[in-house]
C-alpha cells in the first residue's frame, strides 16, 4: 500500500482535466480531497504521477487498484498529500480511492482513469539464467535481452535491480542496443539466492516506447566450482568450495594455427551436450582440414568452439601432449565425471598459451577489469 515520506510531483499526462475532486463515495464534511488525474481522464502518460491532496483533514488511506504493477506512494505535508512513487502500466484502467478525516466526518473520494496505450512497448524477451531448479556457478553473469532496441538506456537501466542475499558490488554493461549484462566485482558468494527485478512497466524508454510490464527472476548460486589448468602442463584441477575434487589430464590444442590454439584466460562453463557434433569452422566437406566428429559429454567454455569433451582416441596423449583442434580432450571416464558436476557459470581459468580469450567470446566477461566493465553502463 503506502508508506510515510515525501515525493516530488512530476505530472505528465494528456486529456482535458489535470485534477478534480473525483467521485464522492461517502462523507459530508468540509473536508476536500482532490485526486489527479481526475475522474474520467483518458490517455494518461504511463510515466505520469498520481497525486492526492486533502484540506480540512489528514489523509487516512490511499489505495490504487488496477492491472499490472502494484502502485505504491508516499505521504507528505503532515499527511495532507500523497504521491505515487513508480510508473503506471500502459493501456490500463486505474481507480484511486482516498479517505480523509475520522469518524462520521470522514470523506472517501475515488477517481478512475486510463493510461495511454502506446503503439510500441518494451519488454524483456529473455533473462539468463532463469531455469527453475538450476544452480549456477559463482562466475555467472545475468543477461537481459529486450524485444526491441532501447533508445533511453539510462532510463531502462535505472529500473533494473539485483539483490543477492550476500551483498557484492556489481554493474551493468550494454553489449548492444537490445542487451545488457550484469557482472559482479568479485565472484558471487556460493550457496545463496539472487533476485532480479525490473520495474519496467510504464518507463519511458525513448522514441514513444514505454515499458510494457515488470519482470523478475530468482537465481540460485551453487557451490564455488573452480577449474584451473596449465595448457603446457596438460592437467587441470577442479575444486569445490576450496576443496580439491580431482586433477584431470588433458590434451589441448596443438597450436599449429591460431584456430587450433586453446585460449588462455578466465572462461565460464556455458552449456553441455551429449552427444555434440563438432565441425571445422569455415570449411566444407572436401576442404583441407575439414572434420566432422561426434563427441560425448561435451561442456562448452567459449563461442569459438572450445569444449571439455570425451576423446578416447587421444587418451595416450592426455597429460603429456597437445594434439587437439583446440578443445580439451579428456578420457571418457573423466569427461562423464566433469559433465555431471558442471554448473553453468562455473569458472575455468586456463594459462599457458599466447592466445587470450576475448572478453566477449562466450561468457568470458571476467577478462575485463571491473573498472573497464562498468564503463559500459549507461549510468556511469
Amino acid at each position: 500500500m503506502v508508506a510515510g515520506g515525501t515525493g516530488a510531483l512530476a505530472l505528465l499526462m494528456t486529456g482535458c482535466s489535470i485534477g478534480g475532486e473525483g467521485k464522492l463515495a461517502s462523507g459530508g464534511s468540509d473536508t476536500t480531497v482532490t485526486i489527479t488525474p481526475a475522474n474520467g481522464t483518458a490517455q494518461v502518460k504511463p510515466d505520469g504521477t498520481i497525486e492526492v491532496k486533502a484540506s480540512g483533514a489528514k489523509l487516512r488511506n490511499v489505495t490504487v487498484q488496477g492491472g499490472g504493477a502494484a502502485i505504491s506512494g508516499n505521504y507528505g505535508d503532515g499527511r495532507k498529500t500523497w504521491r505515487s512513487t513508480r510508473t503506471l502500466t500502459p493501456g490500463t484502467s486505474y481507480t484511486v480511492t482516498a479517505q480523509a478525516g475520522d469518524g462520521g466526518k470522514a470523506r472517501t473520494v475515488t477517481s478512475s482513469f486510463t493510461t495511454l496505450k502506446p503503439a510500441q512497448t518494451l519488454s524483456i524477451a529473455d533473462i539468463t539464467p532463469n531455469v527453475t531448479g538450476e544452480k549456477v556457478g559463482v562466475g555467472m553473469p545475468i543477461f537481459v535481452r529486450f524485444n526491441r532496441p532501447v533508445a533511453d538506456k539510462a532510463a531502462v537501466e535505472r529500473t533494473l535491480r539485483v539483490s543477492p542475499e550476500k551483498p557484492v558490488e556489481g554493474a551493468w554493461r550494454w553489449v548492444g542496443s537490445d542487451q545488457v549484462i550484469y557482472r559482479t566485482k568479485t565472484y558471487w558468494q556460493p550457496h545463496q539466492t539472487v533476485r532480479f527485478q525490473a520495474d519496467l512497466a510504464g518507463v519511458n524508454a525513448g522514441g514513444g516506447v514505454y515499458g510494457a510490464k515488470d519482470a523478475q527472476a530468482t537465481i540460485t548460486i551453487g557451490a564455488a566450482q573452480i577449474t584451473t589448468g596449465d595448457i603446457g602442463d596438460h592437467h587441470m584441477t577442479v575444486t569445490r568450495d576450496g576443496e580439491k575434487l580431482r586433477t584431470v589430464p588433458f590434451s589441448a590444442g596443438n597450436g599449429q594455427t591460431r584456430e587450433f590454439t586453446t585460449t588462455s584466460g578466465v572462461h565460464l562453463l556455458m552449456e553441455k551436450g551429449n552427444p555434440v557434433t563438432m565441425t571445422s569452422p569455415g570449411r566444407k566437406e572436401g576442404d583441407p582440414g575439414y572434420y566432422k566428429t561426434v563427441v560425448n559429454y561435451a561442456v562448452r567454455f567459449s563461442n569459438s568452439g572450445e569444449y571439455v569433451h570425451s576423446a578416447p582416441w587421444s587418451v595416450g596423449s592426455q597429460g603429456s601432449a597437445n594434439v587437439s583442434h583446440g578443445c580439451l580432450n579428456v578420457s571418457p571416464a573423466n569427461a562423464k565425471w566433469f559433465y555431471d558436476v558442471m554448473q553453468r557459470g562455473d569458472v575455468i581459468n586456463l594459462t599457458g598459451t599466447d592466445r587470450e580469450v576475448e572478453w566477449d567470446n562466450g561468457w568470458s566477461v571476467w577478462q575485463l577489469s571491473f573498472d573497464k566493465w562498468r564503463e559500459g553502463s549507461a549510468l556511469r
